[in-house]
């Protein structure tokens, strides 16, 4: 609750005695307070249930609901303890004093009063209690802007590892997955496959259709390889042109052969028209895979080149089909003579 200015302020006070009631309520309309008034406990805990003051100056003794026992209901209501609570007692000793301030009131005056006294002790904590509000509000709006910038710079970082037509990951994104992927499982010796994949004939397509709809093509291509994949660790993405890569942690040759099997279908049942391809009416996609266990011995960068060597081979079979090796298999190879 956002505490009102001084001179604007709302103040109850409650007292069983009617003549310290209507003296301190005058003194204080005079100096521009509004005034409420209760004559026991009850009535003061209703009023406030209806409406909060900025500040309650509470007699300690009134008979059934004395003060300490309505400082206590109000301090147990999260709606209601931030309210200052200014006890008034007749009692010099300090007892009294101890006891409602242990409760949770911020001051006391006692009676009979000097109304200089009581007016600065209100306009101190009403002042303190603007603070209070005032800085609330601050932390309030500094945690708003706090979550405003973690959503942005979320947005940002998705953003920076989308692209932006096919809305897979981009090639920041892959080179940086497959890094962390291949330390990853080098570490735990578990096996890495990298497929690299290729619109077949799509610069025919492109010439024959326009590009606005070879962009079409190229995103429905996109989600249906991501379609074909099957766990969260896997990552489909736009390696460059027409071409997407597509990194499977933890899966054998056999694996990925499954996988591309099921993403050439996905492509296939899309059935998207490509008059100028010279192996099918519809599109179709190349695929090269490779697989590895990672070592020390290797790198992602010979990954990619064998996987790329594979893809260029699959083109030289007759496209809208895919070429495997295991990583040393293809150096094997690529020693010979």
């Amino acid at each position: 609750m956002q505490a009102a200015p001084t001179s604007q302020a709302n103040i109850l006070i409650v007292d069983d005695v009617p003549t310290n009631l209507h003296v301190l309520a005058q003194t204080l309309r005079t100096a521009g307070f509004m005034v409420w008034l209760a004559t026991d406990g009850h009535n003061a805990l209703g009023q406030v249930a209806h409406e909060q003051p900025d500040l309650i100056l509470l007699d300690i003794r009134m008979p059934d609901l004395d003060g300490f026992e309505v400082c206590k209901r109000l301090q147990a209501n999260p709606e209601t303890s931030e309210i200052p609570i200014i006890f008034m007692t007749a009692h010099k000793d300090a007892v009294d004093k101890v006891k409602g301030l242990s409760l949770g009131g911020v001051d006391y005056v006692t009676k009979p009063f000097q109304d200089e006294e009581v007016l600065a002790r209100i306009k101190v904590h009403l002042r303190l209690r603007s603070l209070r509000a005032s800085l609330q509000k601050e932390i309030e709006q500094r945690k708003q802007t706090e979550v405003q910038l973690a959503q942005a710079n979320d947005r940002l970082r998705r953003l920076a590892n989308l692209d932006a037509l096919t809305q897979v990951a981009n090639r920041y994104r892959f080179d940086d997955y497959l890094n962390q992927t291949w330390k990853r499982l080098q570490r735990e010796q578990l096996c890495l496959s990298l497929v690299l994949c290729d619109v077949d004939y799509f610069k025919n397509f492109n010439d024959r259709y326009g590009h606005q709809v070879g962009d079409d093509c190229l995103r429905q291509v996109a989600q249906a390889i991501e379609q074909g994949t099957r766990r969260p660790a896997d990552l489909v993405a736009r390696y460059g042109g027409e071409e997407f890569a597509v990194i499977l942690p933890t899966t054998t040759l056999e694996g990925a052969l499954q996988l591309c099997d099921n993403m050439r279908a996905n492509i296939q049942r899309l059935q998207i028209p490509h008059a100028t391809s010279q192996v099918s009416p519809v599109v179709t996609v190349s695929f090269g895979l490779v697989s590895a266990v990672p070592t020390s011995n290797i790198t992602p960068e010979l990954l990619i080149q064998a996987a790329d060597k594979a893809l260029y081979r699959a083109k030289s079979e007759g496209r809208d089909t895919s070429v495997s090796w295991r990583l040393a298999d293809y150096i094997a190879w690529q020693q010979e003579p």
